[in-house]
C-alpha cells in the first residue's frame, strides 16, 4: 500500500507543476508577442546579438528549470535508481533510440517532400557558430532536454494519462512538442514539422516503453542534442543553411 500510494503521489499534478507551465507558457506568450521589445533590451545588456539571443534562451529555460526540478527531483532520483540497476541497458538502448530516430526522421522527411528548416533550427544554429560550446551544451544538452522531457513526456503522459486514455496522451504529446518547435514565420509546415515529429514520437515510444522513465527519455533527448551540436560545430559555418 506504500508503495502504491508514493507511485500515486508522484503522479499527482501539484502547484510546482502549474508553475512551470505558467511560467512555460507566459515566457513564451511574451517573447512571442514582445520580442522586438526583449530584443532591444537585451542588447542594451549585451551589445552582440548572438549573446542577447542566448541570454534570452537562458532565462527562459533557467526560469521554467528551477520549477520543473523541484518538482520532479524524487521522480528524476527513482528513475536513475532504476536505470542503476541495469546500466548496460541503458548505454545500449540510448544509441539505438538515436538511430531510430534519425532513420523515422529520413521517412517522415521523404514522405512530406524536401525538408525545411524551422526557425527554431535556423536560431540554434546561429547561435552556434557565434557562442562557445561551453555556454551552448548546458543548455541544449542538459537543461533544455530535461525542461522538454519533464513537460512533454512527465506531465503529458505520465500524470496526464492518469486522467485521459495514456495513448490520447502521447499523441497530445508529439502534436505538442512538434508544434512548439516550429514557431515563426513558416507556420506549420509538415515539412518543417518532420523532424521533429520523428524525435518526439521516439521520446514517447522510449518514455512509455521504460514504464514512465523521465531519465531514460532524457538520456536519449540530450545525447540527440549532444550530436546536433558536436555536428554544428564540427561543420564549417559556411556550409550550413541560411
Amino acid at each position: 500500500m506504500g508503495t502504491l500510494h508514493t507511485k500515486a503521489s508522484l503522479y499527482r499534478f501539484n502547484a510546482l507543476d502549474a508553475l512551470a507551465v505558467a511560467v512555460y507558457l507566459g515566457f513564451t506568450v511574451y517573447f512571442t508577442l514582445a520580442g522586438d521589445t526583449v530584443q532591444r533590451l537585451m542588447l542594451q545588456l549585451f551589445p552582440d546579438p548572438a549573446t542577447a539571443s542566448y541570454a534570452v534562451n537562458a532565462i527562459f529555460y533557467a526560469g521554467v528549470g528551477i520549477f520543473a526540478v523541484a518538482s520532479a527531483w524524487r521522480v528524476a532520483g527513482r528513475d536513475l535508481r532504476i536505470l542503476g540497476t541495469r546500466p548496460w541497458f541503458t548505454l545500449g538502448m540510448v544509441p539505438l533510440a538515436i538511430v531510430v530516430m534519425l532513420i523515422l526522421t529520413a521517412v517522415l522527411v521523404a514522405a512530406f517532400g524536401t525538408a525545411q528548416s524551422s526557425e527554431n533550427q535556423l536560431g540554434i544554429q546561429g547561435l552556434l557558430q557565434h557562442v562557445p560550446a561551453w555556454l551552448m551544451v548546458p543548455l541544449l544538452v542538459v537543461l533544455g532536454p530535461f525542461v522538454e522531457e519533464y513537460l512533454f513526456r512527465h506531465l503529458l503522459i505520465g500524470k496526464l494519462s492518469q486522467y485521459v486514455n495514456i495513448w490520447i496522451c502521447c499523441v497530445i504529446s508529439v502534436a505538442v512538442f512538434a508544434s512548439i518547435h516550429v514557431v515563426g514565420r513558416e507556420g506549420l509546415v509538415l515539412s518543417a514539422l518532420a523532424p521533429y515529429l520523428g524525435m518526439a514520437a521516439v521520446l514517447v515510444a522510449v518514455y512509455v516503453w521504460t514504464g514512465k522513465n523521465l531519465m531514460f527519455s532524457y538520456f536519449v533527448h540530450a545525447a540527440k542534442n549532444l550530436m546536433a551540436v558536436v555536428l554544428i560545430y564540427a561543420i564549417p559555418p559556411e556550409l550550413l543553411p541560411n
